[in-house]
């Protein structure tokens, strides 16, 4: 019988859906159909964790709840009949009290913007959990039995671009038993280490969430005699399926029903992560009702395990279950196998991903599986189940098969058991089972494809004359390289088996491997790929050869995740409670998953969906634009187009200070990723989906090519102008400082590409049509005043008709400030035109297509310099990439010039182009410009010092600025000399982290390691900022509560944060002596353009620092016209309270509301300092690296807030990293982004950031023309990774040294264009591709 409703309960509350469309995901039905906000649509390919919930399903027959986390935006509904799901909201809450987890995210200061903490608290949760449920020894009160490093992993699939996952690590340890809380960060619940204790934190109590309600186990349990007469065949009016056999499989299939449907089978349905769904399935099968699809049986032949068993389950199986060594070689097999497994995807999609599921994509759609691999090496076989038939096929066979349709079904998968075993007719003795598996990707864990993959199985014995092995048989197994499938190496193993393994055979062996692993054309970085197969053979055979085995020296294995930290934070009580290190405004219910975001607002009944239709040509005319006559086609409700602009309106989509950009291309193209028009359907995955079927038709007939670089550029002088008041100002004399120099360096060249803002809540408005022509736009936006202007335009009518809200943002970094207009322009027009509420909220394909990023550019320069390393002139010709439209990009200019100036360059000139490409518009990133210019910086000085070999150090500290030069380049920026902090930061940084020491270490550790390689190294940082006009409105309510209202948005920068402190430390000026506390009396409100004009944009680091100046000149007012009445009340009553006194003001008709517009003067502009010290090791083999440590000194003057100032410093620093090593955005021939989610582009997570991460906020101490001596530090510490950068450039130069065939102090070999990104491919290729050949060789000849 079927099922007529699915029934199942979120958070103790019990859900019963009649019919629904079984292509909805739990995610949207949390989001659209229930009350619950936590989990958030972050990326919907199940790679960022921002969706992660926890799933619990009951077994009658036990009595057992089994829980895991799972990412939701895969999961679909139907799934999950008779489950329990538990989001954020369900483990605390403000009404019922918030959970440990909650108040410690606050407390260790671990979320910034919030919009990826819901998902981190649920995998924290889900690891807790699990753990608790074991039979581990009980831990002591306040812990859980998870392991200090189960817990760094618990979030190693949960992306974050706020933090740098520093103080999120923290949370996590500090519910294990074996931390020691001393090694905690920065906290609200000690001030110093010696004072940690357990009873100081939020208490835990491991069964205080109940994960599956009693009233569902008692519906289970009462329809367990239904289910058995019965069969639970799915959800018949929502077209799900569940067979309880192959039978009922078949016979669906073959009925004329389902021979003439669209049907999709699913397991976990985390295909759909890989492989985006752009049409809609009239039936769904679940094949989870299959008994043999799940089984799990061992005996002495090895595994079986079912095809729909999960990932994860299949990694419990194969370890050891008391988690002894595994001892023998077929355990020592398996073993390994779990053990890379555990680092394929996520943990949550793990969870739900089926080990089946895998092998078929692999097979099915050339998916670069790491697992079809691994199975491959260790003999695995499969059984299909076809319509008539069973077969049993090796696993080669089955990947080499033609694609398998839908009704071959993967029955189950068998990896064999390998034992050492005995010989006695050969000249050889007991043999060996040698398995080994490898991996090279953007990333050590979570979501990242193999640039390849390989596993090695051998039998090996030692021959009894000689003492060489000999390789009796092998599998040596290869994937992922741009290859149809995994492969055996066969020649290469037909070659190997029966010979001894010496120098010359493996040179030979890998001479046949290089003619086998031969990446399909298209593939990139083809021969890197090629050398990871050459390196992972070495590998794997390098100790089995007595000519070849050495022992690496101080090469301990580095774990994937975080392994300690120190935070040196020094503040003043002065300003109290300024200055005091509070928790962030909003902490705990942006980890409750209360707090809103646009998305969150709940949408009317009649609300629609809007979604892009982009162009993927540069530059060709739209000849016209149809639809697929597909089943989610039909869904389109209205098509907006740029003929639906009204009468009077414009065809506007963002503006800034220099021009206006279009909304819509008007018949042709401009770019790549250009709107077109907007698909309107009622629900916003039915929009994107029906995005996908349009059909553009282009025509380039009589057209130029596009312009798609820089040089191309140059070529037609496509520029944009630099206002002359904008363009910056040269230094010294140029040909005098060139004649005084004893050597130059002439037409040097430095690329920068572009990076993607990749702020977790990706681009997202909601429009509401309202009376009289007027329009409400929530959105979500660094600029609203600006916003509020585009609309108007757009829409032809007055701005005080258009009303722009933002609360909070979930990221910017930017890319919220200009590019968001777009975006909420056109929801307002949609909403306008259809009279209807309108939501868009970009998929993040779309939004890393359309949005933009950081500036490209291409550098020449000139410098000249003395043989000791002075430089005494730099000439620069910089070609910056603006893309389609001005946009920011004629501030640029000044951004970068200004921190190049970080050096005295003696002279400095440069000549400076804005090329016009046909590209997206590039806009502000994260310290625009200022990262780029402090890199070039380095880029020259790395370089001179290769030229006078010379050690880099010596030319960074001779010029270094001294004070004179100092105001010489910068001018009264400069301020006094006790500001210039930058030689003592220097110096003391030095010391502190023992850099001379470590020096020498690095030096010893790469004499004695021949394939990992370490460099340290240094970068300062001299950065400009100007605080912006701000307005500020402060207003005390009747009961004395306080309310401010903000024009600069919270972005995750703390700006509320500040702000709340500044607000109670201007009011408590009313009293000389005995402060009030009014901290919490505070609050800060959304922003809204028709409340508090004037806004601005919130950017440049510097937009906390005047709103609080303003909200201090506001209260400033208040306490002037309380403190009369005050001091009468006092005459009178003695000591009052401030209720009293604002009761009396009331009474008085006291004004108790102040606004204030803040402008700043022209001693305002100042500079920041700071100094990073980083330590890496680069493997030589692969080119990954691995940052060992960092050290960090920033003078952040006298900190407002100083928990948030450090949270900016290492997110700042931690997203730098990306920028300069991870972070590659790719664009095909047609300038289209394929880089465009988190399978392709990599942010750093917690297993990439530093493994040892200090960071000290300097307290400079008085600075008259600060804001309360406070300085800013959102974006200066961005510039801080190059010294990342430059630790990896001198790894790979030792690494060079050791390789090279001439002389090691020969120049080709210490100086090589080394650009950012420094990803695996350019590591490894510097490093050198043929490596492993050399190191034969030379062994070879000895």
């Amino acid at each position: 019988m079927a099922a007529d409703k699915l029934v199942f309960a979120v958070n103790g509350e019990r859900f019963e859906v009649a019919k629904v469309d079984p292509s909805t995901t739990l995610l949207e039905f949390l989001r659209t159909r229930s009350r619950y906000t936590g989990p958030k649509l972050g990326c919907g390919e199940g790679g960022c964790g921002a969706c992660v919930v926890f799933l619990s399903k009951y077994d009658p027959v036990s009595g057992q709840v089994n829980g895991s986390s799972v990412s939701s935006c895969l999961t679909l509904l139907c799934n999950i009949n008779l489950c329990s799901v538990t989001t954020t909201e369900g483990l605390g809450n403000s009404k019922d009290g918030f959970h440990s987890i909650h108040q410690r995210f606050a407390g260790f200061h671990a979320s910034q913007c919030g919009f990826c903490t819901p998902g981190m608290c649920m995998s924290l949760f889900s690891a807790l959990n699990n753990a608790d449920n074991t039979n581990r020894p009980e831990p002591p009160r306040g812990f859980s039995k998870i392991k200090k490093y189960e817990a760094e992993k618990a979030i190693s699939g949960n992306l974050c671009r706020c933090t740098g996952f520093r103080p999120i690590a923290d949370v996590c340890k500090s519910f294990a038993a074996d931390v020691d809380l001393e090694d905690l960060g920065f906290n609200i619940f000690w001030e110093k280490p010696e004072d940690a204790n357990v009873e100081r934190l939020p208490p835990y109590n491991q069964h205080k969430v109940c994960t599956f309600p009693e009233f569902l186990k008692c519906e289970i349990n009462s329809s367990m005699n239904t289910l058995k007469s019965f069969k639970d065949n799915g959800a018949l009016e929502c077209q799900w399926y569940r067979p309880a056999s192959f039978d009922e499989l078949y016979e669906l299939l073959n009925s004329s029903e389902f021979i003439e449907s669209h049907v999709k089978m699913v397991v976990g349905n985390t295909m759909s992560g890989v492989y985006k769904e752009i049409n809609l399935y009239d039936k769904y099968i679940s094949l989870t009702g299959i008994p043999e699809l799940s089984i799990i049986e061992r005996n002495s032949k090895g595994f079986t395990l079912g095809a729909a068993v999960t990932i994860s389950k299949a990694i419990e199986v194969l370890k050891e279950r008391d988690g002894n060594v595994l001892k023998t070689d077929g355990e020592l097999v398996f073993g390994r196998i779990a053990e890379h497994m555990d680092k394929v995807a996520t943990p949550f999609v793990r969870n739900m991903a089926s080990l089946g599921g895998n092998l078929i994509m692999a097979q099915r759609y050339q998916f670069p599986s790491d697992i079809a691999t691994i199975l491959l090496a260790a003999g695995s076989t499969v059984c299909l189940q076809m319509a008539s038939e069973r077969l049993i096929l090796s696993l080669e066979e089955f990947l080499e098969g033609p694609p398998y349709d839908d009704r071959t079904i993967l029955v189950s998968i068998h990896i064999p058991y390998w034992s050492s075993a005995s010989i006695s007719s050969s000249g050889t003795s007991k043999y060996n089972i040698i398995f080994g598996t490898y991996r090279a990707a953007p990333r050590p864990l979570g979501n990242a494809v193999s640039y390849l993959n390989s596993a090695f199985l051998a039998h090996v014995a030692s021959d009894r004359s000689s003492g060489d092995i000999v390789l009796l048989k092998l599998h040596l197994a290869f994937g992922a390289y741009g290859t149809e499938h995994a492969i055996r190496a066969r020649k290469v193993e037909n070659f190997l088996v029966g010979k001894m393994l010496t120098v010359s055979v493996l040179i030979e062996a890998i001479k046949l491997l290089k003619e086998i692993i031969i990446p399909k054309e298209g593939t990139s970085h083809p021969r890197y790929r090629t050398s990871l197969a050459v390196a992972f053979l070495f590998k794997f055979f390098q100790p089995l050869s007595k000519d070849l085995a050495q022992v690496e020296k101080n090469n301990l294995h580095i774990p994937d995740v975080i392994l300690s930290s120190k935070q040196l934070v020094e503040f003043s009580t002065e300003y109290f409670p300024v200055g005091k290190p509070i928790k962030k405004v909003a902490a705990e219910i942006q980890a409750s998953g209360e707090a809103l975001y646009v998305d969150d607002i709940p949408s009317s009944k009649d609300c629609l969906y809007g979604a892009f239709i982009y162009s993927t040509r540069p530059f060709a005319r739209i000849k016209g634009i149809t639809f697929n006559p597909t089943l989610v086609s039909s869904k389109i409700v209205a098509y907006i187009s740029i003929n639906d602009i009204p009468e009077g309106g414009k065809n506007v989509g963002s503006s800034f200070r220099f021009a206006d950009e279009p909304l819509f291309a008007d018949s042709l193209t401009e770019y790549s990723g250009q709107c077109l028009g907007i698909v309107v359907a009622e629900t916003q995955r039915y929009a994107n989906m029906a995005a996908k079927q349009a059909i553009v038709q282009y025509s380039t007939k009589g057209l130029e090519p596009p312009i798609l670089s820089v040089e191309d550029a140059v070529r037609r002088s496509s520029f944009f102008d630099i206002p002359p008041s904008l363009y910056p100002t040269k230094v010294g004399d140029l040909a005098r400082g060139m004649d005084e120099a004893d050597h130059k360096i002439l037409s040097a060249e430095v690329k920068l590409e572009s990076e993607h803002y990749f702020y977790m809540e990706t681009q997202t408005a909601f429009a509401i049509p309202d009376e009289d022509n007027c329009i409400v736009v929530y959105s979500s936006n660094q600029y609203p005043e600006g916003t509020q202007g585009v609309i108007a335009k757009c829409l032809g009518i007055p701005q005080h008709n258009v009303r722009v809200i933002t609360r909070r943002v979930g990221g910017g970094f930017g890319g919220k400030a200009t590019r968001s207009n777009p975006i909420a322009t056109a929801c307002a027009l949609t909403a306008f035109k259809l009279r209807r509420p309108i939501k868009m909220y970009l998929d993040r394909s779309t939004d890393m297509v359309m949005v933009g990023g950081r500036h490209p550019m291409k550098i020449t320069y000139s410098v000249g310099f003395k043989s000791d390393g002075k430089i005494t002139a730099l000439y620069l010709n910089l070609l910056v990439n603006a893309g389609i439209s001005e946009d920011y990009s004629p501030l640029i200019s000044h951004a970068i010039i200004t921190c190049l100036k970080k050096y005295n360059w003696g002279a400095l000139a440069f000549d400076i182009k804005l090329c016009k490409t046909n590209l997206t518009s590039k806009s502000s990133m994260r310290a625009p410009g200022q990262v780029q210019g402090s890199y070039i910086a380095e880029a020259i000085i790395e370089r001179v010092a290769s030229f006078l070999s010379l050690d880099v150090d010596v030319v960074r500290k001779r010029n270094l600025h001294t004070y004179e030069s100092l105001k010489f380049f910068y001018g009264s920026s400069s301020g006094e000399a006790p500001e210039y902090t930058l030689p003592a930061i220097v110096d003391e940084l030095f010391t502190s982290a023992s850099y001379f020491n470590r020096l020498e270490m690095v030096l010893h550790f790469n004499s004695c390691n021949k394939w990992k390689k370490r460099g340290i190294s240094w970068v300062p940082i001299v950065y400009e900022v100007e605080p912006m006009p701000t307005p500020r409105k402060v207003s005390i309510l009747n009961d004395g509560s306080i309310v401010v209202e903000v024009g600069g948005i919270e972005i995750g920068q703390g700006l509320w944060t500040k702000v709340k402190q500044m607000a109670a430390f201007g009011l408590e000026q009313l009293w000389d002596e005995e402060k009030k506390y009014l901290l919490d009396r505070v609050r800060i409100i959304q922003a809204d353009t028709l409340s508090l004009v004037q806004g601005g944009l919130t950017a440049g680091s510097t937009k906390s620092e005047a709103s609080c100046e303003a909200v201090r000149l506001a209260c400033s007012i208040l306490v002037s016209r309380l403190k009369p009445l005050k001091q009468s009340l006092e005459e009178q009553m003695g000591s009052i309270s401030w209720d009293t006194l604002i009761t009396q003001a009331n009474l008085q008709f006291v004004n108790l509301s102040a606004s204030t517009f803040w402008v700043a003067d022209d001693t305002s502009s100042y500079l920041n300092y700071g100094t990073a010290i980083s330590e890496v090791e680069i493997d030589v083999l692969t080119g990954a690296t691995t940052i060992l440590r960092a050290d960090l000194t920033y003078d952040c003057g006298q900190s407002l807030s100083p928990a948030v100032d450090l949270g900016q410093v290492e997110g700042s620093f931690v997203q730098g990293i990306g920028f300069f090593v991870y972070e590659k955005l790719e664009e095909n021939s047609d300038g289209l982004v394929i880089s465009d989610g988190t399978w392709t582009y990599k942010i750093p997570s917690i297993d990439t950031i530093p493994k040892h991460f200090n960071i000290r906020v300097m307290n400079s101490g008085h600075h008259k023309d600060r804001v309360l001596s406070s300085k800013a530090s959102g974006e200066p510490p961005l510039l801080l990774a190059a010294s990342v950068h430059s630790a990896i450039r001198k790894a790979i130069r030792a690494a060079r040294a050791d390789f090279s065939s001439t002389d090691p102090n020969d120049s080709s070999v210490s100086s090589f264009q080394f650009d950012p990104p420094a990803t695996m491919p350019l590591v490894k290729e510097l490093c050198g591709l043929d490596t492993v050949e050399k190191y034969l060789e030379a062994h070879g000849e000895v």
